[in-house]
């Protein structure tokens, strides 16, 4: 039965995320030029504070040179900057500059507007089953990040490393 329950969250989650996304950009997509990865980079560098090249292709699951190609992007309308590691010079950190943190303000705010608008059109009785289920698959989420973080692999609920 457990199995069954697995399958179905999978299922379920896996539908989730295409369904979150569509909500979320299209009051943003239509009102501001950022493709969605620049602004997963944006919120990744507005959550961590600052990131290596590596960290930032690790998060988008791109190669290196594809994230610097992004950067440099970037850079030149100066939302992000370069940093060098004060104890190692071969080290470079990517941090948001003040007008891309406020640019990233910017566009929160845009895709939280397009989510209350999207929820508006729900039903109370509706909107009260959300609420509840999203606070579960938040909690869930969380959970299963910490066990992530700890070196658990989800695979096979064992250490990572063992």
């Amino acid at each position: 039965m457990t199995e069954k329950k697995i399958d179905a969250v999978t299922e379920n989650l896996s539908r989730i995320l295409p369904i979150l996304g569509k909500i979320f950009m299209k009051g943003v997509r239509a009102k501001t030029s950022y493709p969605p990865h620049v602004i997963f980079v944006m919120g990744a560098l507005t959550h961590h504070g600052k990131l290596t090249m590596t960290g930032i292709g690790n998060h988008l699951s791109v190669p290196k040179p594809q994230v610097t190609t992004l950067i440099d992007r970037l850079i030149a309308e100066e939302l992000v900057e370069r940093l060098n590691d004060e104890k190692d010079r071969r080290i470079i950190y990517i941090q948001l500059t003040e007008k891309g943190k406020g640019r990233f303000k910017e566009i929160k705010s845009l895709m939280s507007e397009s989510m209350k608008s999207a929820l508006s059109e729900l039903e109370e009785e509706m909107l009260d089953k959300l609420l509840l289920s999203s606070d579960a698959v938040c909690e869930a989420l969380i959970l299963l990040n910490e066990k992530f973080q700890q070196g658990y692999c989800h695979l096979t609920n064992s250490k990572a490393s063992e």
